[in-house]
């Protein structure tokens, strides 16, 4: 049974690891692969009356069929600046304004293209999984401290060693899952 002190540094740790994991996640979503779908425009940031604010916050956008997105800008003025800004994104769209809105027609990805976000994906889940490890490795440092400094029993100390490790190991397979997943999503054609 691990005290308290060590089941603290446990759960401190899973909740870095979790959060790694939701970044990995928000950050895929971003990914283009051949559906229409409003998050590609996450990064994509406009200027607002001299401060840069996400395109999400100036304009809403939509998704009215597969291979369409529409923006619509809450005011008229913001769409030169909107064009602008997702031309300067560089997300291989060509934006269409008709006075009152913005259309991105998406364009099928190349074999490239696809490769190319394919291995965008697996450098994001290898930083991930880095995250992962790092909070692993802190969590060890603070239960060999806690054993140090406070008398954690060593056979706590291996239990609780024990349990980090698992845990790891569930998130690297999360990590995993998360991208074969993506991976099957960028190459089905």
């Amino acid at each position: 049974m691990l005290p308290e002190s060590a089941k603290d540094i446990l759960k401190q740790s899973e909740s870095k690891m979790q959060e790694a994991i939701n970044y990995l996640d928000e950050e895929l979503k971003n990914y283009r692969v051949g559906k229409a779908n409003p998050n590609v425009f996450n990064p994509v940031y406009v200027d607002y009356y001299g401060t840069q604010t996400p395109l999400s916050q100036v304009a809403s956008i939509t998704a009215p069929d597969a291979k369409t997105l529409m923006i619509q800008p809450w005011e008229k003025s913001m769409i030169p600046k909107i064009e602008k800004a997702i031309i300067d994104a560089n997300l291989d769209f060509t934006p269409q304004n008709n006075g009152e809105s913005i259309r991105c027609n998406i364009p099928p990805l190349t074999e490239e293209r696809r490769k190319d976000l394919l291995k965008k994906a697996k450098a994001i889940g290898e930083n991930t999984k880095v995250t992962i490890r790092n909070a692993r490795r802190d969590a060890v440092d603070l239960l060999k401290k806690a054993q140090k400094n406070d008398g954690l029993p060593e056979d706590a100390l291996r239990e609780g060693e024990d349990e980090i490790q698992k845990i790891t190991d569930k998130m690297v397979k999360k990590v995993d899952e998360l991208i074969v997943a993506k991976e099957k999503d960028i190459m089905s054609v």
